[in-house]
């Protein structure tokens, strides 16, 4: 058999040109190759060549950055089963594998990540029951729970906080992870506190460098937030109120800072970041407590999330909106001095 031999029974006129030209040792078999045919034309100097154990590249010369994905992938779906037994497939192509790390980064299109052709690495999520070791350029990640993937060009990949938190993992360049925290908030690919909630499960909010990006991301997350709320309130047209103001009792303690206030409504609205490493529970206790004292004032409190203000501004809005014409039918509130915050 000849390299320009047709590959037979199967025909490959339902895959794409990237699948044809990554297989693994089964493929080529359902097609019509035997793995000693497989091993010849993959020998030095042959049409083809073994990118991974058990998986073939139908040309010769490097691998793109498209072929080495799917390479990484065929790799670990072909590979061992789960500790109870389990095949991995997941029903999936791929099984529940994804790329994570820089790699998915670079496929959600982040300009501070290296590009894919550069990476020595491709990580690749796995659950932590999968059996497998490292080869070639193939690296895992395991977890116990792994996130839904987001295919990206038509790739299993991780969501953007989890690959953030995999590659922060393996980074020691704090302008590099800096960056990368950055970016993932200011390109909106998702939440500061979504970025926060994995990193502080990965355990690396104890890392200095890290700690010293997420207060800069915390710190984008808010004035970006910031700037949602001024484009909600005067896109729908609404009063305009007190910008990020203090209240306080005449002559008393402070009550904690807003974000918004309407004075003659006595409506406030806060934007929801935590800052990293505050237990959630402690964190809403206070927020829980703030809101309380402020309401029995008579202080309407409106909390809004960042997440909410990017995709549904309109819902916000109405609920504000609401919390102002109430305002005529309650008693009036408590005086409070307004400062700038």
């Amino acid at each position: 058999m000849s390299h320009n031999t047709p590959l037979s029974p199967r025909p490959l006129h339902h895959l794409s040109d990237v699948q044809r030209r990554v297989l693994t040792t089964r493929q080529l078999r359902q097609h019509g190759v035997t793995a000693s045919v497989a091993a010849e034309r993959s020998r030095a100097g042959g049409p083809w060549q073994q990118i991974l154990p058990g998986v073939h590249l139908l040309h010769p010369g490097p691998a793109t950055s498209e072929e080495r994905l799917l390479a990484a992938l065929l790799y670990t779906a072909s590979r061992g089963q789960g500790a109870d037994g389990s095949a991995p497939g997941g029903g999936e192509p791929h099984g529940e594998a994804m790329i994570t790390g820089l790699a998915a980064l670079a496929l959600h299109h982040f300009s501070s990540a290296p590009p894919l052709a550069s990476l020595d690495r491709i990580d690749v999520l796995v659950p932590r029951t999968r059996r497998l070791r490292a080869t070639g350029f193939v690296r895992f990640v395991r977890a116990g729970t792994l996130p839904g993937p987001q295919y990206v060009a038509g790739v299993p990949t991780a969501p953007v906080a989890r690959a953030l938190a995999d590659a922060v993992a393996r980074l020691t360049d704090a302008v590099l992870v800096r960056r990368l925290l950055t970016e993932s908030v200011r390109h909106g690919h998702c939440e500061a506190t979504a970025v926060v909630a994995e990193l502080s499960s990965a355990r690396l909010l104890s890392r200095p460098h890290v700690v010293d990006a997420v207060d800069a991301l915390l710190a984008e997350g808010r004035a970006i937030a910031e700037g949602r709320l001024y484009d909600m309130i005067r896109g729908h047209h609404l009063p305009e109120p007190l910008w990020n103001v203090e209240l306080r009792l005449p002559g008393g303690p402070a009550l904690g800072g807003v974000d918004a206030y309407w004075r003659d409504q006595a409506v406030a609205v806060e934007i929801d970041t935590r800052a990293p490493r505050q237990d959630e529970e402690v964190w809403r206790g206070g927020f829980g407590r703030k809101r309380e004292h402020l309401e029995r004032l008579g202080i309407t409190v409106v909390r809004v999330t960042p997440k909410k203000l990017r995709e549904t501004p309109e819902e916000q809005a109405a609920v504000v909106r609401t919390a102002l014409i109430a305002a005529a039918d309650r008693d009036p509130a408590s005086y409070v001095v307004v400062l700038p915050r």
